[in-house]
């Protein structure tokens, strides 16, 4: 897109246009060169980033009865910025603005489904790797899986959780935030000590839904949000005691910050993606380098773009042209200044069919710009509960001027492109019609007149989490015939549909979500699998080619069109397309898992084998490949090992007692009853009651009668 003008406007122009030019001169990246820095550069880098983390949920930003001693700990001894803003409220785009130093719109990413970092975006990583640094990330959520683009210039990107076990339904692949700090600990400790490193570490605790671990649960019974940012707290202990004790001697340059926050019922949201309320936009922002940076609160406004180039000016490294921000030391060491936030929610738009979000904050007023405009003064109104667009026409002009400077762009998945559209209409799976983005909404399409729809889909998840499934099917349906352009929804129909082994209504819903964006990703690959599991891997192989076609195919079509293919029995194909998924993610177990499951369909044990070692060497958690492993050795006759491999996979995933009973008839059946003993043991020694009571009961008959 074309940058903003870096061009400093006349004397004429800033007497016409002071407030426009002044503001256009500093979101453009446009700086009065950097803060002098008397004080020696720091040599470490440890950026800390938490996941849905309302700035006043810590004790530093005033909640008294926040459990956060740590992080207050920080603050009190560091830079505290009060008025620090995400620029998006959902987890990829904010990291990428985070690692890159550019708004969405420069960098392309504005949605955690369907997007990717290209390649040619010079991250923090990169950066910091040229220069010699040692550089490791650690993360906690499937959003930040490195198939997505910021593992570029990490020598460590630690993901291998992502798909050890499948993925829950309606709830993100996570890692607690105790075992993502202990393995970057582990990495710390074993660094060189004359060499420099920079160290990211997510957590991802206080993400919905809300279940804080003992003793949390019970201290924050009444308020399970607070409980996991208290848990989320304790887990950073190991890496901030050892630098805070330090103290001024330190030599590491500390940052936390969160993604964005969380609704929490604020204006009718839930949680957060759909609104840009400061509930879900404020986020903390804390600064610890003793030797530079002194203990303040700033009340300078400050956003996630500021931070590639504060690091950078921290390190005394020359700031690049095209970054959208500007170094915080100088507000850090009390030099007040201002700044324009840009900031979007686009998840309604691409998810929903809604409106899309987006707008700034400038000198304390904040412009939402939607179908019904919105303005608030944040000073006078920080609950944004008086509504002054309708009064204030002027300062609404004054900050739509400011959104006109910045290219928006058409906000469009990256799949969506005229070839993958062309092959998806001669396969009948989208019409010529199919819808693109609208150059016009209503105030119909505003999200504050359909929040109750996002409330109804809150609602029937909780209605499957809690176990009433043929209710959420019901209200699920109901919601799709209501609003058949909802893609979120209609990808929930789809899981629930298959819960309920309907797998021809799941099939259509996922037709129907593609048919809205050919560019989903996420529905494709969901498309493939299910045409796969129904006995229709022709029609997966042509549905998921045009997608496997791009140079950058996304791992999960990858995935599903190499199962399919090897349904088909082309196996040479299937071990080709899972080459390219092992090069876009090595770190990937489940890949490894799948290939596993290809090399047993075309005979080749000793490579399956391998392929299942290999899984575990990546991630030792790994479910399905402790069962297969499992089931091989089983049937070779090496039951101590079987049996080994079958406790782990079902103490990391119960679904895998399926397998285990499964296993045991198999051989009972096959005329080796004393070999099936250990496994019909297992199975009645270890499955949970509630779920296999009567199976336990018959593996206890049969025990019993064979032992007679």
């Amino acid at each position: 897109m074309p940058a903003l003008p870096r061009k400093k406007p006349n004397k004429t122009a800033h007497l016409v246009l002071k407030f426009a030019a002044v503001t256009i001169f500093v979101m453009s990246g446009c700086r009065g060169g950097q803060a002098p820095q008397p004080a020696a550069p720091p040599k470490n880098l440890l950026l800390i980033t938490v996941d849905t983390l309302r700035a006043d949920a810590l004790g530093a930003y005033g909640n008294r009865s926040a459990g956060t001693p740590w992080l207050d700990r920080l603050a009190a001894a560091g830079a505290r910025f009060d008025r620090a803003r995400a620029h998006n409220v959902v987890t990829l785009p904010s990291h990428a603005n985070i690692l890159t130093g550019r708004l969405p719109p420069d960098h392309g990413i504005r949605d955690n489904a369907g997007f990717r970092l290209p390649a040619t975006e010079e991250t923090l990583a990169t950066r910091l790797k040229a220069r010699g640094f040692r550089t490791a990330a650690f993360v906690s959520a499937f959003p930040l899986d490195s198939r997505f683009g910021l593992a570029r210039g990490f020598d460590v990107y630690d993901d291998a959780f992502v798909d050890a076990t499948p993925r829950p339904t309606f709830i993100e692949q996570e890692r607690s935030g105790s075992a993502t700090v202990r393995a970057a600990r582990e990495w710390l400790d074993a660094q060189p000590s004359d060499s420099a490193w920079f160290c990211w570490v997510h957590l991802y605790e206080p993400h919905f839904p809300y279940t804080p671990p003992a003793p949390y649960d019970a201290r924050f019974a009444s308020a399970p949000y607070d409980g996991e940012v208290a848990a989320t707290d304790a887990a950073l202990s190991p890496l901030l005691k050892p630098i805070l004790d330090a103290g001024a001697a330190t030599n590491t340059l500390v940052i936390v910050t969160a993604d964005h926050g969380e609704a929490l019922g604020d204006h009718g949201e839930a949680t957060h993606g759909i609104f840009a309320y400061e509930a879900t936009l404020r986020v903390p922002l804390i600064l610890y380098y003793p030797p530079l940076i002194g203990p303040r609160s700033i009340t300078s406004p400050a956003g996630h773009v500021d931070i590639l180039p504060t690091i950078l000016d921290a390190f005394r490294m020359p700031l690049p042209e095209g970054l959208r921000g500007r170094s915080l030391v100088s507000a850090a060491a009390g030099n007040e200044s201002s700044e324009v936030t840009y900031f979007e929610a686009v998840s309604g738009s691409l998810n929903r069919g809604w409106a899309p979000l987006t707008g700034v904050v400038s000198d304390g007023m904040k412009y939402i710009d939607l179908p019904i405009p919105e303005l608030y003064d944040l000073d006078a109104d920080p609950a944004e509960a008086k509504n002054l667009a309708s009064t204030r026409p002027q300062d609404v002009e004054k900050r739509r001027t400011l959104l006109r400077t910045i290219d928006r762009g058409e906000v469009r998945r990256t799949d969506e492109s005229e070839d993958v559209r062309e092959r998806l209409r001669s396969l009948g799976y989208i019409t010529s019609s199919a819808p693109r983005a609208r150059a016009r909404y209503t105030e119909a399409d505003d999200p504050k007149r359909l929040i109750g729809v996002d409330t109804e889909l809150q609602k029937i998840v909780g209605l499957y989490l809690d176990g009433n499934l043929r209710e959420a099917v019901r209200r699920c349906r109901t919601l799709v015939t209501q609003h058949p352009g909802m893609r979120v929804a209609l990808l929930q129909l789809a899981h629930l549909e298959r819960e309920s082994s309907n797998m021809p209504g799941a099939i259509a819903a996922l037709q129907q979500a593609l048919k809205l964006d050919a560019g989903d990703t996420e529905a494709a690959s969901l498309l493939g699998a299910y045409l796969t599991a129904a006995n229709r891997s022709r029609d997966a192989i042509a549905l998921l080619e045009p997608y496997a076609s791009r140079e950058h195919a996304d791992v999960q079509v990858l995935s599903a069109l190499a199962l399919a293919q090897s349904r088909e029995q082309r196996y040479d194909a299937a071990r080709s397309v899972l080459d390219r998924a092992l090069a876009g993610d090595p770190s990937n177990a489940r890949l490894f898992v799948t290939l596993g499951t290809i090399e047993l369909m075309a005979g080749r044990r000793p490579q399956a084998r391998t392929a299942f070692e290999s899984a575990l060497t990546r991630n030792k958690d790994t479910a399905r490949a402790h069962s297969s492993l499992a089931a091989m050795a089983a049937e070779e006759g090496r039951h101590n090992e079987a049996t080994d491999h079958w406790r782990r996979a079902t103490a990391l995933d119960p679904d895998e007692f399926e397998k285990l009973l499964a296993i045991a008839i198999s051989i009972a059946r096959s005329g080796r009853p004393a070999d099936a003993i250990p496994y019909f043991q297992l199975f009645a020694d270890t499955a949970p009651t509630s779920r296999y009571s009567a199976d336990i009961a018959k593996a206890r008959a049969w025990l019993s009668n064979e032992r007679r």
